[in-house]
């Protein structure tokens, strides 16, 4: 889980700061430049403050109680001021891409420019407040603790995606073997006829040019329907022509043409072959599909898009090395939300109803990173018509 919410917090907090009376015309975006951080060895100076003097070193901490690191000026004696203007604090590149690396997990080039734009301020500015005892505030200590819960709760779910993304090879094949089906591809055929016929297109064109009654208007409307009722039937009957001459080996693409034109339709025929389609890549009410033969034609499957054909020309399977992202991507979701769900059923909340009239609204489960999904090749999508539904696009596995 990242932590970019902080940089907004960074990036955001000292606006007030920054704003001008009047915001001249955005200035022409430049090329990026080179970059050359490698070059520049750990302990190299990559900021310096100057004008803000070094913390001072506080007396010995208790055995266990980590010092904060720095790169600074030699320190002066206990009670000795130094000029503000020979004051500077110094920050190495170590140290700038350990906080960097902190706030923004694959930080790019651009994010460092922005943390070092703000970066001095909150120096300077912290410093200032700590002269003010700022520091010493109840406000202080409040709100300190608040934003720890929020660091480490996003450090946990940092972990747990971590955790969840190591996933056991023997767990991936076992995933493999125990749902062998999941990962068949079939090369299948399949011809689509809409449920009805386009409206006319002279009739669309005499609509535009009459004023009709609002009486016309119903009249003409039951009439459509009725050659709608009409209609269907008819396409019907015609789908199960086309699948009787689809199962005596005729083309595919030829009777997806004359279904087209038979419904009136003007445009481009779809795509009648896919050539890799899984299990999860049709609706639930097409899945009897994947149980015909090599060769076979299906039955003609009819719902509210309209009456589909199919035919499998071939069957074939992805072996283990071809599908391991896939399983892994799918049980490192698994296992992750399996983590989150264990932490968060792991209390439960009671509000004061007095003081919360009506109860609270729980917070949603936080947001974690998915698994980018493996990328697959998609048959080509059927074109968009109405009336007439479109037959499904595969879904994606």
């Amino acid at each position: 889980m990242g932590k970019s919410w902080l940089m907004c917090v960074l990036l955001g907090t000292l606006a007030w700061g920054q704003a001008a009376p009047s915001a001249p015309p955005p200035p022409q975006p430049a090329p990026a430049p080179v970059d050359t951080s490698v070059e520049v060895p750990p302990d190299a100076a990559v900021l310096t403050v100057i004008g803000v003097c070094p913390a001072q070193p506080k007396p010995p901490a208790a055995k266990g109680t980590a010092a904060k690191p720095a790169t600074t000026t030699p320190a002066k004696a206990p009670g000795a001021k130094t000029p503000a203007a020979d004051c500077k604090t110094v920050i190495t590149k170590a140290q700038f891409e350990k906080l960097a690396n902190a706030l923004i997990p694959n930080v790019t080039p651009q994010n460092k420019k922005q943390l070092a734009g703000v970066l001095p301020r909150f120096i300077a500015m912290s410093d200032e407040a700590q002269k003010e005892k700022l520091d010493k505030t109840e406000q202080f200590d409040v709100t300190l603790k608040f934003m720890k819960m929020q660091i480490l709760a996003n450090e946990l779910q940092r972990k747990i995606q971590k955790d969840a993304a190591e996933v056991p090879p023997e767990e991936i094949e076992k995933y493999y073997n125990e749902h062998s089906e999941d990962f068949e591809q079939f090369n299948v055929e399949r011809l689509f006829v809409p449920r009805t016929k386009q409206p006319d297109a002279e009739a669309k064109e005499d609509d535009k040019d009459e004023k009709l009654s609002e009486e016309a208007k119903k009249a003409k409307e039951a009439e459509e329907k009725a050659k709608s009722d009409e209609a269907e039937p008819a396409m019907t009957k015609l789908a199960e022509s086309l699948r009787a001459r689809a199962a005596a080996g005729e083309d595919f693409a030829k009777l997806q043409k004359e279904a087209f034109e038979a419904a009136g339709m003007k445009i481009e025929s779809p795509t009648v072959t896919l050539p890799r389609v899984r299990r999860t890549g049709l609706p639930p009410g097409h899945a009897a599909v994947f149980e015909l033969k090599q060769g076979e034609v299906s039955q003609v499957i009819s719902d509210s898009g309209g009456h589909y054909i199919y035919k499998v020309n071939s069957v074939d399977h992805l072996t283990l090395d071809q599908a391991k992202a896939e399983i892994h991507n799918k049980l490192q979701s698994d296992r992750t939300r399996e983590m989150m769900d264990k932490v968060n059923n792991s209390f439960q909340v009671v509000p004061n109803v007095l003081y919360f009239p009506g109860g609270v609204n729980p917070a949603p489960p936080p947001r974690i990173a998915r698994p980018r999904p493996v990328p697959q090749t998609a048959p080509p999508a059927p074109p968009q018509t109405a009336p007439p539904a479109p037959p499904p696009a595969e879904k994606p596995n």
